[in-house]
């Protein structure tokens, strides 16, 4: 991967991280019962961005540690805020263990990538310094 991609997939998953976290927000007004209609629907919006930026994550990357199925039965899970607030509150907290699981593996995932980015950031340091030509990718 190059550099502009591997920019562009770091971006897009902290993005997608920020959703999980409200997607976990959503949970936590669930257990309140307070929340309106405009938040059921910024609810489903929030689970439509991180189902299509599931499969552009996947399409950019191999070996994840999150399959693809898990992340669509965990929203899937939640259809609506009013679902989550009719939850036996040990149905809430599998639900939230179950995300905080995929969390930490997004986490370790973004990590992955930015050590790779540091990588090919020094690379292009000691080009510039050693005066080295880039070796081109094309065969």
């Amino acid at each position: 991967m190059n550099r502009k991609a591997l920019e562009q997939t770091v971006a897009r998953l902290e993005h997608h991280l920020e959703c999980w976290k409200q997607f976990n927000d959503y949970v936590g007004l669930a257990r309140t019962k307070k929340f309106t209609p405009e938040d059921e629907t910024q609810f489903l919006e929030i689970k439509c961005v991180l189902t299509q930026e599931l499969e552009l994550i996947m399409a950019q990357l191999q070996n994840l540690p999150i399959r693809r199925e898990d992340a669509h039965a965990l929203i899937s899970t939640a259809p609506s805020i009013r679902y989550l607030s009719e939850l036996t509150e040990g149905n809430l907290k599998t639900l939230e263990n179950e995300w905080h699981k995929m969390f930490i593996n997004w986490q370790a995932t973004l990590g992955q990538l930015k050590v790779r980015r540091e990588e090919l950031a020094q690379q292009g340091f000691f080009r510039s310094v050693f005066g080295g030509k880039p070796k081109s990718v094309d065969k």
